[in-house]
Parts: C-alpha cells; sequence; structure tokens
C-alpha cells in the first residue's frame, strides 16, 4: 500500500473513485460482454463529452465555495441561437461556434455581476438563470427542433479519419496515444532533471517510471481498443482532453488555481492575503457560462439538432460528477481529474444499466444512492476525525502509519499558506 501511495504521489482521494470505475467497467463487461466494445467505448466518450466539460466548470465554482444551476439552461438557449444563426441568418458554422461562446461569455459576466459585487449567493442567482434562460430557449425558439449542418456536427459526432497505410487501427488515433505518452514522458524527465539541478528532493526513480508505465499502458490501451473499431478516437473527446490539460494546468500550477482554492477554504483569510475575492467569484462563474455553452453546441453537434428540451438535468449530472469525484461540500477542495473519474463512473454505470435494459426509474434511483453513498462516506469519516472512504482504502495501519490520517492534502491550505508570498512576488 505504501508503495501505491508512492506512485501516485501520496495522494489517495481519488483512488477511491479509481478502483470504482475500474470495478463497474469489468463488472458491466462480465455481465453484458459490450463494455469495452470499441464502439461502445467510443459512444461512452461522445454521449458523456458535454456533462464532463460542465464538470469542469463546475469543479472551480465548487471549490470556490459556489453552486450553478442554470448551466442546463444556458447550454440550451445557446444552443437554439447557434442552430437559428446557422439556419438563418446564413453565418458559417465556425462563426456559429464563436458566437455561442460569446453569448455564454455575456451570460457568465451577468451572472457574475450579481453574485460578485452585488453578494447576492450564487445559489439564488443562478436558480433565476435556470429560469431566465429556459424560458428564453423556449422563446427563441417557439418549442422548434432546428437542425445544423454536417460540417457543425463534427464537433459533436466526429471522429478522426483514416489515413496512411491499412493496418486494422485507426492510424491518428494511435499516433495520438504515442504522441501523448511521449509528451508526458518527456514532462515527467525534464521535470525531475530541474529539481535535480537545483539539488531539491527527487522521488525514487522506480516511482517515476512505475507511474509513466501505468499511465502509457492505460492511454496505449484506450487507443489501441478505440482504434480498433469502426470510427477513430472522438473529435468531441479531443476537446475534452484539451480542457483537462489547459484547466488541470491553471488550477494547479498558476496563481489564479491558488487563489480559487484559497477562496473557496477561507474567504476571509484569503482576502486579508492579498486576493480579490470578488475577481475570483466573477471568474468562477464567467467561466462556467463560457463552459456551458461549449458543452451545449457539442450536444447539439451531436444530435444534429437543437431542440426544445436541450439542457435539462444536466446540471444535477455536472453536480455529482464533482461531488463524486471528490469534491467537498464546502469548497476549498476538488481537482480536474477527479471529477472527470466522477463524470465517467456515472457514464459507465448509465451505460452498463442501459445495455442490461434497466428502466430509467430504477437507473435514476441507482445513481441517486451512488451519489449519496460517495458523499457520505466521505463526510461521515471526516467528522470522526479519520480519512476519506479513498484514505480508508489505502491507509496501512500498522507501526508509524499510525499517524498517516494527520496528514492531509488539501489543496485549499497550500493556496492559502503561500498566498503572502505569491502577493509580494506580484507586488
Amino acid at each position: 500500500m505504501n508503495a501505491i501511495k508512492k506512485i501516485f504521489g501520496g495522494d489517495t482521494r481519488q483512488l477511491g473513485m479509481i478502483f470504482a470505475l475500474i470495478a463497474l467497467i469489468v463488472f458491466f463487461q462480465i455481465k453484458t460482454g459490450l463494455t469495452l466494445d470499441p464502439n461502445n467505448v467510443n459512444n461512452i466518450i461522445q454521449g458523456n463529452a458535454y456533462i464532463l466539460v460542465l464538470a469542469i466548470g463546475m469543479v472551480l465554482v465548487i471549490i470556490a465555495g459556489h453552486i450553478d444551476l442554470s448551466v442546463g439552461s444556458i447550454a440550451a438557449f445557446v444552443g437554439i441561437v447557434v442552430a437559428m444563426g446557422i439556419r438563418d441568418w446564413g453565418i458559417p458554422w465556425w462563426l456559429g461556434i464563436l458566437l455561442g461562446l460569446v453569448i455564454g461569455a455575456l451570460v457568465g459576466a451577468w451572472q457574475g455581476f450579481w453574485v460578485s459585487y452585488l453578494g447576492i449567493p450564487a445559489f439564488i442567482v443562478t436558480l433565476a438563470g435556470m429560469l431566465i434562460f429556459r424560458g428564453a430557449n423556449q422563446w427563441v425558439g417557439k418549442s422548434l427542433t432546428v437542425p445544423v449542418p454536417e460540417a457543425f456536427q463534427v464537433i459533436g459526432a466526429g471522429s478522426l479519419p483514416e489515413v496512411g497505410p491499412n493496418t486494422g487501427y485507426n492510424n491518428l488515433t494511435i499516433l495520438l496515444g504515442i504522441l501523448g505518452c511521449a509528451a508526458i514522458v518527456f514532462g515527467a524527465i525534464r521535470s525531475r532533471a530541474r529539481l535535480v539541478k537545483i539539488n531539491a528532493e527527487v522521488e525514487e526513480a522506480w516511482v517515476m517510471w512505475t507511474r509513466l508505465a501505468l499511465i502509457c499502458l492505460v492511454i496505449m490501451g484506450t487507443m489501441l481498443l478505440i482504434a480498433s473499431g469502426r470510427k477513430g478516437f472522438p473529435v468531441s473527446g479531443l476537446i475534452l482532453v484539451a480542457l483537462v490539460l489547459i484547466y488541470g494546468f491553471i488550477s494547479s500550477k498558476t496563481v489564479l488555481g491558488r487563489h480559487i482554492y484559497a477562496v473557496g477554504g477561507n474567504r476571509h483569510a484569503a482576502e486579508l492575503s492579498g486576493v480579490k475575492s470578488k475577481k475570483i467569484n466573477f471568474f468562477v462563474m464567467c467561466n462556467m457560462a463560457v463552459l456551458s455553452a461549449l458543452a451545449g453546441m457539442m450536444f447539439v453537434a451531436r444530435s444534429t439538432a437543437s431542440g426544445p428540451f436541450d439542457g435539462v438535468g444536466w446540471e444535477l449530472d455536472a453536480i455529482a460528477a464533482v461531488f463524486i469525484g471528490g469534491a467537498a461540500v464546502t469548497g476549498g477542495v476538488g481537482t480536474v481529474i477527479g471529477s472527470i473519474v466522477g463524470g465517467l463512473v456515472m457514464a459507465v454505470l448509465n451505460n452498463g444499466l442501459q445495455i442490461l435494459g434497466v428502466g430509467a426509474d430504477a437507473t435514476s434511483v441507482i445513481k441517486g444512492l451512488v451519489l449519496l453513498a460517495a458523499v457520505l462516506f466521505d463526510v461521515y469519516n471526516k467528522s470522526q476525525g479519520k480519512p476519506s472512504i479513498t484514505g480508508l482504502l489505502m491507509r496501512n495501519r500498522k507501526g508509524s502509519d499510525s499517524a498517516a490520517p494527520a496528514a492531509t492534502n488539501n489543496p485549499a491550505a497550500d493556496a492559502t499558506s503561500s498566498l503572502s508570498e505569491t502577493t509580494r512576488t506580484e507586488g
């Protein structure tokens, strides 16, 4: 267990959900034989990419201590406006995408203003936004279905094309996996070399190489599986991967990310350390609306049309993904990767139950119980002064490890502790 902790950097909060995801995949593969079918994996990615995009924005909102109930309505509103713009105004598809992102930014600025500068709770503002933009969607679209052209559909339903010799696989998908593994290995080696150069403490070499081998094995295994099907890697998956990399970097490596954690962990302490909490709150709300707009366009592209019932319940799926992925209800804790894992847990669960023929009523009950159980275990163990459920899965109670629960990996605490120095550096 100690070796596993070392390999994954000692942060075991997300490992429980990773184990749960693997267990679900194995269970449904045994029961159905279809879960790991290449075309089914492709469908899982395409069918849930828009929810995972919402989860990326929602985790930043929740880390900052807020909640956003309007994401589904914003996505539906942007979707209908873009679809009608392309059909009725004759604008090209790429300009339609830009129009959608601009509308999302304007909506986010509107909601961010009420939250950050007028002090109205985000729950109330976004509840109002949910009603406003749901009504706007019905009013603009007149409750009709508006189709979008094939060129626009690529962002939601497109896949990497077949190029090069006939290898029995999609060559671009394999190349993408190789390039991804190479970039990860190069980045890890370069980071280690910089630490060695300044005589900083570095992890054992076998830990780094074992971690890299496992990551590359997962990446190449997934890419080979998808490449063996009828389609290549989904374009919506490429968009999702790009967003994960960008927002993972922002949340963990930038001053902005540290400030978001600090505001969510303790807003007053963060303000005393020089953090502009109003600007942080404005950013997370505006960013959420932009990602909602993108998610809405991706869904419309995959559905080939914008409909009057788009976006219904999306906010609940996004929030569930974030909390299942390890975010704290009170703010200050959460990761982009954890939210993606949480979203994939729900996606695989949905897909497996559908293949088994489980009804929508039972599926909804099961999803609700999964969410409740994930949060309950974490809250209960923390209230007892114990590690989270993911920590319990990994802990070793022998010898000196009895003191391990006292050590935590709290991003908010780390962020707050570094703010004074950050503020002086910026000054």
